[in-house]
């Protein structure tokens, strides 16, 4: 998965500037306590990351972005 790819399906499930949010604020066990920037910033895989994101709101993720 490309990053491009991760930022449009965040912004697809959360909005365009709440994604943002999310990824900025929201810490993740699935990501080991880290939010999703820091896990990218420390070169988390994108679909390990993406994965995370799913496995932390299956509810707001759609089956189609899984």
């Amino acid at each position: 998965m490309k990053l491009s790819d991760f930022w449009s399906r965040l912004e697809q499930v959360f909005g365009p500037a709440y994604a943002a949010s999310v990824a900025r604020d929201q810490v993740l066990p699935q990501l080991g306590g880290r939010t999703i920037d820091e896990a990218l910033d420390a070169g988390d895989r994108v679909v390990d990351v993406w994965r995370a994101v799913v496995a932390a709101y299956p509810e707001r993720v759609p089956a189609q972005l899984r």
